[in-house]
């Protein structure tokens, strides 16, 4: 990234309708050059109370918002993020060395995010509920209304650090919930201008706090029963500590995966390649849903691997900031240090690499490995990294057996025609959702979106979260 396109900015956290610089001066920094961007003020323990008393008296009127209220807030944000769309871009760029074209796109989708949370806003349903079921009953029916649930707590990562913090801040007010917020150490600009935004937009003071905080002091937030929900988005086994410590409050986990994609025979084999290397490459492979693990039948592996290959080459590494650039550096250093040695680990095991799998500092080039065995890292685990794995398989059932071999179950492809084979990885495949014609790696922002076993509880998407944030009340008539 050029200095010339990096300005050093400064910000405050953001606590109950103010701006405040009493804390630790952290520094943020440029994945690809590692130069300094911004410096931001971490917040302590006694903005931690601060933000929970805040919370606490902004429930007493969120909570009262009439729908259109919640939603003119909700398209105020829309207006002020579509003001500053490339402003979001270049930001992202820089914080989270996403390379400019994705940045784009995300901002699109975080847009979009808002979008959706405030016509869903006006949509909380409730239920009729008839009760007049037995002789003694007669004249009696129930009403079923979604309140509010109470204080929200969200903690969201690096790899989206617009479009995941709007899956939190979304849909909280569009239920009427305040909200906590702790962004990623590594990218937490972002959120601080998201901030901006939903101040300006009307959502009342202590309703929304953005706050970089260490671990230990946003420990606090978890375990206090003031907080009504935690909702987390990370690595799973920092999400299931999590949820050990967060008492009687109740816990959704957007966790990990090692997400694998089905290539059948009768498969569009130059639009299945063409899919899997933007699934598994983009961003670096730094997404839950990316693809990771291939099978593709044995009629058709050789020429498979061959279209995969080539499409994997053609892929640029470079600076984040230039159009061109398709695989950026990895977050940290240590992480494309964790990479290379999975990939080593794997050719020692008689894997063999087909292309790529070289460092340069943060950067991995975009690697194929074969002829690997399920329990190695690259499979079983999660690379967070440009790696995909490509294996060949007999029957469909086997196909299926090795998908669910696994600790994680967050998304799965299947790439085929056949009506009843679908139906059968439908009914089969352990995971949250099965994804038909295309990789894993597909997600549209109002879908259900959330995994079995160690990828997580709950399920993100505007109406689901939404759900999650909001507790049933039942009001019984009894006419006589």
């Amino acid at each position: 990234m050029n200095q010339t396109t990096s300005i050093i900015r400064s910000f405050g956290y953001f606590l109950d309708g103010n701006w405040s610089t009493h804390g630790r001066e952290a520094v943020v920094s440029s994945p690809y050059d590692h130069s300094v961007i911004a410096v931001v003020s971490e917040a302590g323990r006694d903005a931690v109370e601060t933000a929970l008393e805040a919370a606490v008296q902004a429930f007493a009127v969120t909570r009262k918002m009439a729908s259109h209220q919640r939603a003119t807030v909700l398209r105020k944000i829309v207006e002020g993020i579509s003001a500053r769309r490339e402003e979001f871009a270049r930001t992202i760029c820089q914080e989270a060395g996403k390379p400019i074209k994705t940045a784009r796109i995300e901002v699109e989708r975080s847009i979009n995010t808002f979008q959706i949370a405030a016509e869903e806003s006006t949509r909380i349903y409730g239920e009729y509920i008839p009760l007049d079921t037995m002789e003694s009953t007669t004249g009696r029916w129930g009403l079923m209304r979604r309140f509010p649930l109470g204080p929200v707590f969200a903690i969201t990562p690096f790899n989206f650090p617009l479009n995941l913090v709007a899956h939190k801040v979304a849909p909280a007010i569009a239920a009427g919930c305040p909200i906590i917020l702790k962004p990623a150490p590594q990218t937490p600009i972002c959120a601080l201008m998201l901030a901006e935004i939903v101040s300006e937009a009307g959502w009342p003071e202590g309703a929304l706090a953005v706050m970089p905080l260490s671990n230990d002091d946003a420990a606090l937030l978890v375990a206090d029963d003031r907080i009504k929900l935690l909702t987390f988005t990370g690595s799973a086994a920092v999400g299931w500590q999590l949820k050990s410590q967060a008492g009687k409050k109740k816990v959704t986990l957007e966790l990990g995966g090692n997400a694998g994609v089905i290539v059948h025979r009768d498969a569009d084999l130059q639009y299945a390649a063409q899919r899997c290397v933007a699934g598994g490459f983009s961003y670096a492979g730094q997404t839950c849903i990316s693809v990771q693990r291939i099978l593709v039948h044995n009629a058709v592996f050789e020429k498979f691997t061959e279209l995969l290959v080539q499409g994997v080459r053609k892929l640029k590494s470079g600076d984040p900031m230039q159009e061109s650039t398709d695989i950026p550096p990895l977050i940290r250093e240590q992480d494309a240090v964790r990479v290379m040695e999975w990939i080593d680990e794997a050719v020692k095991g008689g894997a063999k690499l087909l292309c790529g799998g070289k460092r340069n500092g943060s950067t991995v080039e975009a690697a194929v490995l074969t002829g690997t065995d399920p329990n190695m890292r690259v499979n079983c685990a999660e690379v967070f990294g440009p790696v995909v794995t490509v294996e060949p398989y007999e029957t469909f059932d086997e196909a299926l057996r090795s998908i669910n071999h696994s600790d994680y179950g967050l998304q799965a492809g299947v790439m085929t025609r056949d009506a009843g084979l679908i139906q059968t990885a439908f009914e089969e495949l352990e995971v949250g959702g099965v994804i038909v014609g295309d990789v894993p790696s597909f997600r549209v922002d109002q879908m259900p979106y959330g995994g079995v076993k160690d990828s997580g509880l709950g399920r993100e998407g505007l109406r689901y979260a939404i759900e999650d944030m909001t507790e049933r009340k039942l009001l019984v008539i009894a006419l006589r």
